[in-house]
């Protein structure tokens, strides 16, 4: 019994790993589609749904699929009401998992395993990815093997069998399947051993579901654990995936004995029964809500009230009908150039705080406020091409050139408040404390750079001599500046005043914030260069 037990412990860890890290390296392939992602989800709910199933199969972890849609609500990318969608269609996915287990694809986890681990050591690029994929795939259904393995003693025990086949009070197993599945984070795990359980015989279907119902709540747990450090939108998003599913486990409850009369019907085999039930239970939440998103989400906002705007990925300004006047069309790429510099502005003052006090979701919602301006630079580019068919005067050729540059230039400067992001998550992550005169000047510099960077915006929205030269005056004082830090963090090192772990951490954030208002300059310099308008 003793083997028993650490066989199917060592099965559900097997699990898993497996399952985390092929969710990992999934959303790390994916993470560059991103925008398409959220250009598909936000078109309509019925788009969100899809959204969310597909990526949910593509994860293996709805819970996954639920922390990356709060990140995109959190950071404005999304609205809170277009993340309901992409929620539901997320319950739905999860249960694929739990369908393969029926197959018995468990049965073939070797051969993944094989082919798996053969494609990870002899293959390059892709295939490695596809090989290490498999080894993850393989990796998840072996450990319910492992289950399987361990449980099959279970069915010389009278008085356990007994126990799981002959019903239960239904809210002792909701109970069960709730706490197992909050510890654990994942659904499917407990839907899949009582899977295995009913291939074996070992449990009723009158048992099994209450815990199908269970589960389900439980893995709202990671969205709820995720939401604290998250903001507004984040904990509304969190607490609608929670509303959706007590008020599906509320409906099952109540309507249990026809529920639990149209599986038997519907299949006779135990095992299939529940994985139908577990489907069953997602789209019974999926008809209740999909229709009735809106006042869903007013509910919501009710009950966790407060405003929070839109970040909007796509450009605002770029109007297709004034390529047709290429003066007009400068004007659209202008504005949009203002936002994405504005933003740009937002990133380098997040990063900045972040050096003093690091918080994981500002740093992600950082990461975000990237992505937007990564795809404004493409689509102001792509604009700009369109914009160069035409014919241009050599004033307005000058322009284009000039604002094709900035956009680069902007671009350039949310990489180098990543970095600066980066660094803090460093910083924190190894206790390298600064000193007091290391932050001080780390204060100062960041204040010449955030001011270089707002005379920067406001030479992009109109040409000023004068503010001119002060940008390129403040960014040779940046410059000088710099270099002494840099020459007396090199004494303190000497002197031993400082921790050695902080030393290349903030003499990177040095040469970040230095670049950073060189592309400033550059910016007053092409300004300096076009004609007035």
């Amino acid at each position: 019994m003793i083997h028993s037990i650490f066989l199917f412990l060592a099965g559900i860890a097997l699990f898993l790993l497996g399952m985390l890290k092929l969710s990992a390296q999934m959303q790390g392939v994916f993470s560059s589609r991103i925008r398409e992602y959220i250009r598909f989800s936000v078109k309509r709910p019925f788009y969100g749904l899809i959204t969310g199933f597909f990526t949910t199969i593509i994860f293996q972890s709805s819970s996954a699929t639920t922390l990356l849609t709060m990140g995109l609500v959190s950071a404005g990318l999304i609205s809170f009401y277009h993340s309901l969608g992409i929620i539901l269609g997320a319950d739905i996915g999860t249960t694929l998992t739990v369908q393969l287990v029926v197959w018995k694809v468990t049965d073939a986890s070797p051969l993944f395993l094989f082919s798996g681990i053969i494609l990870y050591f002899a293959g390059k690029g892709r295939l490695k990815v596809i090989g290490e994929a498999l080894l993850y795939f393989g990796t998840i259904f072996y450990g319910l093997s492992l289950v399987g393995d361990a449980s099959t003693p279970l069915k010389d025990s009278p008085l356990f069998t007994e126990y799981l086949l002959k019903a239960q009070n239904p809210f002792m197993g909701l109970l069960i399947g709730l706490v197992f599945t909050s510890i654990v984070q994942a659904s499917a795990i407990p839907i899949g051993v009582l899977v295995i359980l009913g291939q074996q015989g070992l449990v009723s279907i009158d048992n099994a579901i209450p815990i199908v119902i269970g589960a389900n709540i439980g893995t709202t747990a990671t969205a709820l654990i995720g939401s604290i450090a998250g903001d507004l939108n984040g904990r509304r998003t969190a607490l609608a995936h929670l509303l959706f599913k007590c008020s599906g486990a509320l409906v099952c409850l109540v309507f249990l004995f026809p529920f639990l009369s149209v599986l038997k019907t519907l299949s006779s085999s135990i095992a299939q029964q529940v994985a139908l039930g577990h489907v069953l239970f997602n789209l019974i939440i999926v008809f209740l809500f999909i229709f009735f998103l809106t006042p869903c989400s007013n509910v919501v906002c009710r009950i966790i009230p407060g405003n929070k705007e839109v970040l909007p990925l796509w450009p605002e300004f770029l109007d297709a009908k004034c390529l047709v006047h290429p003066d007009n069309a400068l004007v659209c790429v202008k504005k949009e150039l203002s936002r994405e510099i504005m933003l740009a502005q937002n990133m380098l003052k997040e990063s900045l705080g972040l050096a003093y006090e690091y918080k994981e979701n500002r740093q992600r919602n950082i990461m975000y406020m990237e992505l937007v301006i990564d795809n404004l630079q493409i689509e102001i580019t792509k604009y700009l091409w369109s914009i160069s068919c035409g014919e241009l005067s050599q004033p307005l050729t000058k322009r284009l050139f000039a604002f094709s540059s900035f956009a680069y230039d902007i671009e350039r400067m949310g990489d180098h408040s990543v970095n600066l992001a980066e660094l803090a998550e460093q910083k924190y992550k190894r206790k390298a404390h600064f000193t007091e005169a290391a932050k001080e000047e780390l204060r100062d510099i960041g204040t010449l750079v955030m001011e270089n960077l707002s005379d920067a915006a406001s030479l992009i929205e109109r040409k000023n001599l004068t503010l001119i030269r002060i940008v390129v005056e403040r960014e040779r004082r940046v410059d000088v500046k710099i270099k002494n830090a840099i020459e007396r963090h090199l004494e303190r090192f000497y002197k031993k005043l400082c921790v050695a772990e902080a030393g290349p951490i903030y003499v990177d954030m040095l040469v970040n914030l230095e670049r950073i208002s060189d592309h400033c300059r550059l910016i007053a310099e092409l300004i300096n260069g076009l004609d007035e308008e």
